[in-house]
């Protein structure tokens, strides 16, 4: 009898230590670190399935997961509990980033798409070859990056972005931007130089 008093007057450790939702959103908004921590333990691995299932990229779903949580953290005072659970506010992020992240794969795969189709009707007509060569092997080489390297590129080149711009709207920091836009430029010029050279003894 003593040992079932005992029991149940003391709460389990795990118990004590697992906060509830509403504690974790009230450390969301006041920026505290450490709530925002368990945020991430809670619904981490849910708002990395679900980009997963949605780009099929593991690596991608990884970025959008970054993506959600840093969007959380800087918009944790638009989070209103009286409209929704923590967990519904994430998934809603969560949804909003997976199509912004669709949307960009669509227009890089259409921006390459477009720029080979011009190179291509272009090589048929006067004008300078060596013009033609260079942008189709510019293509070609954007096509063979890794995909972090291609998308930096991409919107350095195309949406005239500076690499803090780049930084910004896809979150990844910008210490890795540079480094993405230093290894890409590096394997585009070998890849063009490489392409350049096989035109010439072709």
């Amino acid at each position: 009898m003593t040992t079932n008093t005992r029991s149940a007057g003391v709460r389990t450790p795990a118990a004590e230590e697992t906060p509830c939702d509403d504690e974790l959103a009230r450390g969301l908004r006041a920026a505290d670190e450490t709530a925002f921590a368990a945020v991430y333990r809670r619904w981490g691995a849910l708002v990395h399935t679900m980009a997963t299932r949605s780009l099929g990229d593991a690596h991608e779903a990884e970025d959008v997961t970054q993506q959600v949580f840093l969007g959380a953290w800087r918009g944790r005072d638009g989070y209103r509990p009286e409209r929704g659970p923590l967990g519904a506010w994430l998934v809603g992020i969560a949804r909003r980033k997976i199509i912004d992240a669709l949307s960009a794969r669509t227009r890089r795969l259409t921006l390459i798409d477009s720029m080979a189709s011009d190179a291509d009707v272009h090589r048929h007509e006067a004008g300078a070859p060596d013009d033609v060569l260079d942008r189709v092997l510019l293509v070609d080489a954007l096509s063979r990056l890794p995909r972090h390297q291609r998308e930096v590129l991409c919107m350095a080149f195309y949406e005239d972005l500076t690499q803090a711009q780049i930084a910004e709207h896809t979150g990844i920091p910008l210490g890795t931007v540079k480094s993405h836009t230093r290894r890409g430029l590096h394997r585009l010029r070998e890849g063009i130089e490489r392409g350049r050279a096989a035109e010439n003894t072709a």
